[in-house]
């Protein structure tokens, strides 16, 4: 999927076929998918932003810290070419797609949904099902539709290249199916709750992106090649277990992020901060790829000492605090 990370359309109305054009990224298959669905664009956009943010808020602490979607969607090497970063992106766009066209279903936001049809499993003795849950199939049908679309065309890449993509779009919107939860409300006297409705909703964005960074962590590298009568991807090491549906997969290693390298798509990590007393990715030694770091002190004003007064306010005294600062060389 063509991600189209960008701010471009967002206050738009969307009741204009011409709007469409504004949105300089979407491939032709998507052109004509918005032309028939003019009302999912705003949650088609909505998503993109989304995307964009979560990525880099989930890899805040990593070498790589997901800036490479600022400049979509005209994309870096490093995202252009199949590696694992480009698949948690693509996937993580699908899963949000899907995500925002649910949930603008169960609020009312969208005339082509509404709420989604109580689950099929029998209600609990405690509960009966009811309320507004998010229209996840609609969801995934249009969104799969939209997001898809890019990779069908054989001028969007590679065989191997659009088999990847397809492949690690299915995976975001699994995660996003994994991602349901029964909420509930109450009814009663005095809240006793005596009696509870339940509907299906979708966890929060957060929730997913980070079921897909371990995805991500543990991605399988895959070459194309026979297998049987048509080409498939399958693990580029002959004696790992073939690929499962639930993993995300990379055709080319990843730069290590460490230096500046526009031809590999690397910003390098000089002048990130880091943490001195950390041993995971964020740390100084690991952000830092040994060079060392510098240090330097931030005068920090906070409110403390809070205090409540009945009824009803708080009062708080200004406090400051020094603190230590740490940035690669």
């Amino acid at each position: 999927m063509d991600t189209g990370l960008t701010v471009k359309g967002s206050s738009v109305g969307w009741n204009q076929t011409h709007h469409c054009k504004l949105l300089d990224w979407l491939a032709p298959d998507q052109s004509q998918l918005c032309r028939r669905n003019l009302e999912l664009m705003h949650s088609i956009v909505q998503a993109a932003k989304l995307t964009k943010n979560t990525c880099q808020n989930t890899f805040n602490d990593m070498r790589w810290n997901c800036s490479s979607v600022e400049k979509a969607p005209r994309f870096t090497p490093d995202l252009a070419k199949g590696t694992r970063e480009s698949a948690f992106v693509f996937s993580l766009a699908a899963a949000l797609v899907s995500h925002s066209i649910a949930r603008a279903c169960s609020s009312g936001e969208l005339p082509s949904c509404s709420c989604a049809p109580a689950p099929a499993e029998q209600a609990g003795p405690d509960f009966i099902w009811g309320g507004c849950g998010d229209n996840l199939r609609y969801g995934l049908q249009m969104g799969s539709a939209f997001s898809d679309a890019p990779m069908r065309n054989s001028r969007s890449g590679s065989q191997a290249f659009r088999l990847m993509h397809l492949h690690n779009n299915a995976v975001g919107r699994q995660a996003l199916i994994d991602a349901q939860e029964t909420k509930c409300k109450c009814h009663g006297v005095s809240g006793s709750c005596s009696v509870k409705t339940c509907w299906k909703g979708l966890h929060d964005i957060n929730h997913i992106a980070m079921d897909l960074k371990s995805k991500y962590l543990s991605a399988t590298k895959v070459i194309h090649r026979h297998v049987g009568t048509r080409k498939q991807l399958v693990p580029r090491e002959l004696n790992v277990r073939p690929v499962r549906e639930s993993e995300l997969v990379y055709l080319v290693s990843s730069p290590d992020y460490c230096t500046h390298n526009e031809k590999h798509g690397s910003l390098g990590t000089q002048d990130r901060h880091c943490n001195k007393t950390s041993n995971d990715s964020g740390s100084c030694n690991l952000m830092c790829c040994g060079r060392g770091y510098n240090a330097y002190t931030e005068r920090i004003v906070e409110r403390c000492q809070c205090k409540y007064h009945w009824c009803c306010y708080v009062t708080c005294k200004r406090c400051e605090r020094t603190v230590e600062r740490y940035i690669c060389k």
